[in-house]
């Protein structure tokens, strides 16, 4: 495994297993430091137990993994020390206001009393509540608390930002919002591991890794993952390169289907049809 400075995570042949069910299946990749990473997949390809994994939440059954440098298996606490994390739904108590919820996680991540109102106020500047600040987080836009909730797993200011599903359910000029400080948090030097079911979301990644049924099947930035659509019968080939239709390259919706598409063909038997 390189676990080298330059990567924030590395993993290595990964499994995670439900009795015999394979949920994550030898899974190998490298996540450079300050890097947008998107995970992306269908439903149930094992995303999320993948990012469980790296957080130290879930243990694996296979294979090895080291997230800012500290192992998956053997150190969780301290990968939890060192990651901020937001789930698919917003981690956030409703009955609480948002200063209440800034102030509970500020407790939770253990930030020292003379940072605790510059973090505060970080927060909450970054989220746009200036003005909403005692009001109860129920009656927040969804926009509003995907931010609040952004800023409460990064009060602790950590290295690595795991992001599952963030804008799920959000109007697209919040998810471009939200968008914009993802690109902040990287500029600053902070590692990106996002999963994603919006295709234009995934074009802003600086790579890429697609999983289904549990294996890794496609990794590399997103030009190249379109510029590699050869490797697909579905798509047509000439002594130029990739023609995928009248020109230009595939969108990553196109790659992504024609690629599990393709795998699924190469775990079916070949089955004559009658014509």
């Amino acid at each position: 495994m390189n676990d080298n400075a330059d990567n924030a995570v590395v993993v290595e042949n990964l499994e995670k297993r439900f009795g015999r069910f394979v949920a994550v299946d030898r899974v190998s990749f490298q996540v450079r430091r300050g890097e947008v990473f998107g995970f992306l997949g269908p439903n149930g390809a094992g995303k999320s137990t993948t990012i469980r994994m790296l957080c130290g939440i879930l243990a694996p059954s296979g294979g090895r993994g080291t997230v800012a440098g500290f192992d998956i298996g053997t150190q969780p606490e301290l990968v939890k020390a060192h990651i901020g994390y937001m789930s698919q739904r917003f981690s956030l108590y409703q009955d609480l206001t948002v200063e209440e919820n800034i102030d509970f996680y500020s407790g939770i991540y253990r930030i020292p009393a003379n940072k605790k109102r510059e973090r505060k106020e970080w927060v909450i500047e970054m989220s746009g509540l200036a003005g909403h600040r005692r009001s109860l987080t129920a009656v927040l836009s969804g926009g509003w608390k995907q931010r609040l909730a952004l800023g409460c797993a990064i009060l602790h200011e950590p290295p690595i930002v795991f992001l599952d599903e963030p804008t799920s359910g959000v109007d697209p000029i919040s998810r471009r919002k939200f968008w914009n400080l993802i690109y902040d948090l990287s500029a600053q030097g902070v590692t990106i591991f996002v999963t994603t079911h919006y295709m234009d979301e995934a074009e802003y990644c600086n790579r890429l890794g697609l999983i289904y049924r549990g294996e890794l099947i496609a990794l590399g930035t997103p030009h190249e993952l379109k510029s590699e659509m050869g490797d697909c019968p579905d798509f047509r080939v000439n002594e130029n390169g990739i023609v995928p239709f009248s020109d230009g390259l595939p969108s990553l919706e196109d790659v992504f289907v024609a690629r599990i598409e393709a795998r699924d063909r190469a775990e079916q038997p070949e089955q004559e049809v009658s014509r």
